[in-house]
């Protein structure tokens, strides 16, 4: 065998391993699971986003409301607590593959919405609170921040969704128990019971 015939054989090897590893790639789901897990990663970050900016409109909001109706004292230590309890769960990517530490962060996210709704009825007892130019300010990009953070977890679940149909369908399934990816833990409803009851309606 000529040294030239050895480097045909040698260019039509190499070519036939890269022609089947991309076939492989692309049939066994690798790279669909890549990309769907990215939209996840990037479903997520919308998500803390949002969170964050609520967040950072509480001690302004406190402080309005503190001004008006200092005397809500349980209610104003309530939103603090609820808004220091959400800081303290890191929300880091790994949250993403650990339900229990995904629960965690979602019990605090719900907290935070109680104590804040909590807040708004205390709101309606004071007019002057009401009428004031800044608070009117802060309960509006609260109000724009709780529907973007509603559109942020809308599409988290959809990301979530399809990444998880992805790795539990053959022949995908095999790939993503080779290069170790689970299925990811999604949003639901914390009082999911309270919510299947019919209401009662009283006269």
């Amino acid at each position: 065998m000529s040294q030239g015939d050895f480097f045909r054989i040698r260019k039509s090897f190499l070519i036939g391993f890269t022609g089947l590893t991309l076939f492989f790639t692309n049939s066994c789901g690798y790279n669909t699971i890549q990309v769907q897990d990215e939209q996840v990663k990037a479903a997520w970050s919308e998500v803390i986003n949002m969170y964050q900016r609520r967040a950072d409109l509480i001690p302004n909001l406190v402080n309005t409301v503190k001004g008006y109706a200092a005397q809500e004292k349980e209610v104003l230590i309530e939103v603090t607590r609820a808004r220091a309890s959400v800081g303290s769960v890191q929300a880091t990517p790994e949250v993403l593959n650990n339900p229990e530490l995904f629960a965690k962060f979602n019990q605090a996210q719900g907290q935070m919405t109680s104590a804040l709704s909590r807040l708004m009825v205390v709101v309606e007892k004071y007019p002057d609170l009401k009428s004031d130019k800044s608070f009117i300010g802060l309960q509006a990009q609260l109000e724009g921040t709780e529907n973007r953070i509603a559109v942020a977890r809308n599409r988290y679940i959809t990301s979530v969704q399809e990444y998880n149909i992805t790795v539990r369908t053959f022949p995908n399934v095999i790939t993503a128990k080779i290069f170790g990816y689970d299925i990811k833990p999604n949003f639901s409803v914390e009082n999911e019971k309270e919510i299947s009851k019919p209401p009662q309606v009283q006269f």
